[in-house]
């Protein structure tokens, strides 16, 4: 239990109410530490990184009767559906709190989300076409990379041997194994394309759920019947912690996703110094300068897609230099200090406005 001294001090709650991890889990893994560095900030729920304390859910009911010290409420930032219906349950209950919602969806919200996000105090939006789409006005802050985290290896073709994988160079594409990320357009395009470049192979690194599986059984029956089950490998989910290492090995990614909030996959790539071939979703024209970054293709053309990874296959010595321009753009624009003290300035201005 924490002592009511220390919780009277807490100034920003981030709640991560997902049991499954996904981009939204990951995305405040990377960004809750560094809130916490600068704010007295706290994680509510599972997956919790190091580098910020948690907050219990008794201790989330003490806080009920233990007002904010610094400001005149707390900051509960929300993510999901579920995570704005609590904050708003526990403001309507008597907690002291601003509620602001992240939104990174790109469609037409819910009647639901709709009427949520008109009780929100505050949005945060992680692109103008994000923006686009709240009918109400939102802030926008762009996804910000730990380039730290996500860096370069000092020997690719070193790392990538180190796989023991055939070939010399590794083309992946990672997250949820499911159509909505383009993981069959992917596939289709390795199988045309590995018969003709025998220095490839590729590797698909994600969540198969239950759901997905009869999906994914397809795609690796028409892998096997085209004798490729040596080069195109499923790895299933690794821990979050061997992820930036598979970027380091691979040269290129491919962002294949049909609809994409903004698509974090992408910009993890480009700061590891990978090739990006992306699709026109998510926030992908936003990061991507084609032909210079990376290269962009339509969404659900199996042919563009296939023509614009075999751009790059074909000139494999070009990939290095695109991959250097693709990092330099991550620091320049889509830094994670840059993302964070944008986000602190949203908190600020609550606190000036309501009782700081």
């Amino acid at each position: 239990m924490v002592e009511d001294r220390i919780l009277s001090e807490i100034e920003v709650i981030i709640p991560n109410l997902s049991l499954r991890y996904s981009g939204g889990t990951a995305v405040n893994r990377t960004i809750a530490p560094l809130i916490a560095k600068k704010l007295d900030a706290v994680w509510f729920g599972p997956d919790a990184p190091d580098g910020i304390r948690r907050l219990s859910l008794l201790d989330l009911l003490r806080m009920r009767f233990q007002p904010p010290k610094g400001h005149g409420v707390r900051i509960w930032h929300a993510r999901r559906n579920n995570e704005m219906t609590v904050g708003l349950l526990l403001k309507w209950l008597g907690w002291r709190f601003a509620l602001i919602f992240n939104s990174a969806g790109q469609r037409r919200h819910s009647a639901y989300t709709r009427f949520l996000i008109g009780k929100m105090d505050e949005i945060i939006a992680t692109s103008e076409i994000s923006a686009s789409f709240l009918e109400r006005q939102a802030t926008v802050i762009h996804h910000g990379i730990d380039l730290e985290t996500y860096k370069p290896p000092a020997d690719r073709a070193q790392s990538f041997a180190a796989t023991g994988l055939p070939g010399k160079y590794g083309i992946g594409v990672f997250g949820r194994v499911r159509k909505q990320k383009g993981i069959d357009l992917f596939v289709a395009a390795m199988l045309r394309l590995l018969p003709n470049y025998p220095d490839f192979t590729a590797v698909i690194i994600g969540l198969i759920t239950s759901d997905n599986a009869a999906f994914v059984d397809k795609l690796k029956a028409e892998i096997a019947a085209a004798g490729l089950s040596e080069r195109i490998r499923f790895l299933g989910e690794l821990p979050i912690e061997e992820v930036p290492a598979w970027y380091q090995r691979i040269s290129i990614y491919v962002f294949a996703s049909r609809v994409e909030g903004f698509g974090l996959t992408m910009l993890e790539a480009m700061a590891a110094g990978d090739a990006v071939v992306a699709t026109r979703a998510g926030a992908a024209e936003l990061v991507i300068e084609d032909g210079a970054t990376g290269v962009l293709a339509p969404t659900g053309d199996i042919e563009a897609l296939t023509a614009s990874i075999e751009s790059l296959m074909r000139v494999p010595e070009a990939i290095e230099a695109i991959g250097e321009r693709a990092r330099a753009r991550i620091m320049d624009a889509f830094n994670r200090n840059r993302e964070v003290d944008e986000i602190i300035g949203v908190y600020r201005k609550i606190w000036a406005r309501d009782g700081g």
